[in-house]
């Protein structure tokens, strides 16, 4: 990771609002929330908007990492979700670096609809080693794997 490039990461982009974002429509896909889906409200589902917000910030900082060496992984999300957003809105997502770690990079992030701010939050990233990343998945998968192993005893 290149921490002056980051640290002066910014951008200003739109993002329309498609019908399928919706809670009733996530919670629809859910085993948990299937039941009572339908009585949710027909607005962008908040994790479909960290996840809207989350890729911006990871493609902006891909921009100043080597991908063969490092992967660019999610750490913290600190948000507020402040208004109803319908399908079909365009929301105008402006964001910035507020901070840069060693490896890690700190952005806040803001969106708008046409009549106001309708969210806030902070996404910390980290420009983790790709080969130790994946020899901690495929620890855990064989963890896992072992686990299920002795639970069939």
């Amino acid at each position: 990771m290149t921490p002056q490039g980051v640290s002066e990461i910014c951008f200003e982009e739109t993002y329309a609002v498609p019908q399928d974002q919706t809670a009733r429509s996530l919670f629809a896909k859910l085993p948990h929330g299937s039941d009572y889906a339908q009585t949710l409200i027909e607005c962008l589902a908040t994790g479909y908007l960290v996840a809207v917000v989350e890729s911006i910030c990871i493609r902006e900082m891909q921009l100043h990492v080597d991908p063969a060496v490092e992967v660019v992984v999610g750490r913290t999300v600190h948000i507020e979700h402040r208004g109803p957003i319908p399908p079909a809105t365009r929301l105008r997502l402006r964001g910035w670096v507020e901070g840069v770690g060693e490896r890690s990079a700190t952005f806040r992030v803001q969106a708008h609809d046409d009549h106001e701010l309708v969210f806030d939050g902070t996404v910390t990233l980290v420009a983790a080693h790709r080969a130790s990343i994946e020899s901690r998945i495929a620890a855990k998968v064989g963890a896992l794997e072992t686990a299920r192993g002795w639970q069939r005893i």
